[in-house]
């Protein structure tokens, strides 16, 4: 009997174990990946929109709609393989698998944005070109064939909005529009059907034009309409950043923003874009090296978030904006600049708060400020619309993102972080802003530094504020207390090596100068070890957030 019953329970057992194998994805795992999902903290993104007429509400979940198909778009070019792993992660059966998959959908894939792109699921490396370009090519095989057709195949080759494949022993460039079309045409739809509901012209003229260029591939038109929006319902939807392209830089990743604006927030900031020809002046490089030719109507928006979908859901949650890049538009009407309201206190309440505490010399917390921390975000997206654009180099005409090619966001973004202080400082000298705030401005850039450092040493974003950290340590505008591990900022020295740094970096980008931007990377642009420690012993500090929208649901 005592057999018997021993038999029993072992084929039970078996039987357990068996399913239990069945029921596996058998990927392999990072071993802490639940600690990681753990560093982003859940929290709803909300918006009130009972203001919004029923036709203006209909039109908003069009857009919506038409917003996830970005989602299915830029999985892809994050990597084709992704939608294959993603399926299979959705049969989660595990707390470590059910982690895996929030961290793929918090990543955008299997590689973890803040830890060097490392895999976090299963032990593909991920391509430097992403899926924008077969996943064996190199940077020299690109150069060496692009400089062997004629300037049109080129042109491309390297364009915006296409996709490079092999066909035998050519490479070959297919518009977006193709590629993409399975998703692409959707949400050409539904735009026009969120067209057709709303009665506000400005936004229908965008959803019109930007639902034509989905099928085209030519986004000039609907950018132009884009900068011209006056609606509750502001939408941000196409083809933008190029940081996915980490070979050049070159192609731009579909993202979605659906927003609702406040008119009377953006209307108390609107003073800000009539110094921009005045900053621009301002600014401490050769008169010849300024970019006096963009427009300067430059509107500047204050809005909640409704939902996001793409490049800018992926890893660390945007702020804020600055659009479009495209240069024309650029020189036409200037850029526009976006402050995501909800997301920006979010974060300022969950992380930049609590860091500053650990990081800042107590004597100087009391400048601590989420107004400043405002202004030093929009600030940034302004700069970003100033400086170096279009260049000249070897006699040609060319934009400094071709030239500084891989290392183009990484400089671009620092450039943004220390001359939006700069022209802040400039704001200040001149009265426009309080000159008493000068030191709630600093302080409260430092805080911001770290809590941006932690993105990643590869991440545009990290990379550049390590940059910025090490940059002014050496300078004297910082200085770290060895015994209390507390930063202190040096108000004295502070403003000459913002203004040395904002010069650097744009000569950089003026002469297109790409071993120059290289070699103050290498130098300046990695962690220090300690300053590494310190930060990976905030696991009580989420890194970033998660967001839910409940409206979107």
């Amino acid at each position: 009997m005592k057999l018997l019953k021993a038999l029993v329970i072992f084929a039970v057992v078996s039987v357990v174990i068996g399913c239990q194998q069945k029921d596996s994805l058998q990927l392999k795992i990072v071993d802490d990946i639940e600690q990681r999902v753990a560093k982003f903290a859940e929290v709803d993104i909300t918006a009130d929109v009972s203001f919004l007429p029923e036709n203006e509400q209909q039109a908003l979940h069009k857009i919506i709609e038409a917003s996830r198909y970005m989602q299915d778009i830029f999985d892809r070019q994050v990597w084709q393989g992704n939608p294959e792993l993603l399926e299979k992660l959705r049969h989660a059966r595990s707390p470590k698998e059910k982690a895996a998959l929030a961290y793929f959908k918090i990543m955008s894939g299997p590689w973890d944005r803040l830890l060097s792109e490392q895999p976090f699921v299963g032990e593909t490396e991920k391509p430097h070109g992403a899926g924008y370009y077969p996943v064996d090519m190199s940077k020299d095989e690109f150069e060496k064939y692009t400089a062997t057709v004629t300037e049109e195949e080129r042109n491309q080759l390297m364009g915006l909005c296409t996709i490079v494949s092999r066909e035998g022993e050519k490479l070959v460039a297919t518009p977006y529009s193709q590629v993409y079309k399975q998703w692409l045409e959707p949400a050409a739809a539904l735009l026009k059907e969120a067209a057709e509901l709303t009665e506000n012209a400005s936004l229908q003229d965008f959803l019109l034009k930007r639902a034509n260029a989905f099928l085209s591939d030519d986004y000039y038109e609907s950018d132009m309409a884009w900068m011209d929006i006056d609606s509750p319902v502001e939408v941000t939807i196409g083809p933008y950043e190029v940081y996915e392209d980490a070979l050049f830089g070159y192609k731009a990743a579909f993202e979605s923003f659906v927003t609702v604006a406040d008119p009377e927030a953006s209307e108390k900031l609107a003073i800000y874009k009539s110094w921009l020809p005045k900053m621009e002046a301002n600014l401490p490089i050769p008169d010849a090296m300024k970019n006096f030719e963009r427009g300067s109507e430059s509107p500047i928006r204050v809005v909640d978030e409704v939902f996001t979908a793409g490049d800018t859901r992926s890893g660390i949650q945007t702020i804020a904006f600055n659009l479009p890049n495209d240069e024309r538009v650029r020189e036409a009407k200037g850029s526009k600049k976006v402050i995501l309201r909800n997301v920006l206190m979010a974060k300022y309440d969950k992380i930049l708060q609590p860091i500053a505490e650990r990081f800042v010399d107590e004597s100087q917390l009391q400048h601590l400020s989420s107004e400043a921390f405002t202004n030093n975000v929009l600030f940034h997206e302004l700069s970003h619309g100033l400086g170096p654009g279009k260049i000249m180099k070897d006699g040609k005409e060319t934009e400094v993102r071709f030239e500084l090619k891989d290392l183009y966001s990484t400089c671009e973004e620092a450039k943004a972080d220390v001359m939006g202080i700069y022209n802040i400082l400039f704001m200040q000298e001149n009265e426009v802003m309080p000159p008493s705030k000068f030191e709630t401005t600093a302080v409260t850039y430092l805080a911001g530094l770290f809590r941006s450092v932690r993105f990643g040493a590869t991440e545009a974003h990290g990379r550049g504020v390590a940059l910025q950290i090490n940059y002014m340590l050496e300078k004297g505008a910082i200085s770290l207390d060895e015994a209390s591990g507390k930063f202190t900022v040096n108000f004295d020295k502070y403003p000459d090596v913002i203004r040395d740094l904002v010069r650097d970096l744009c000569i950089l980008q003026a002469y297109g100068d790409y071993e120059g931007t290289k070699q103050l990377f290498d130098k300046y642009a990695t962690l220090d070890t300690r300053l590494a420690q310190r930060l990976e012993s905030l696991t009580d500090i989420p890194v970033d957030i998660a967001p839910r929208y409940p409206l979107a649901e």
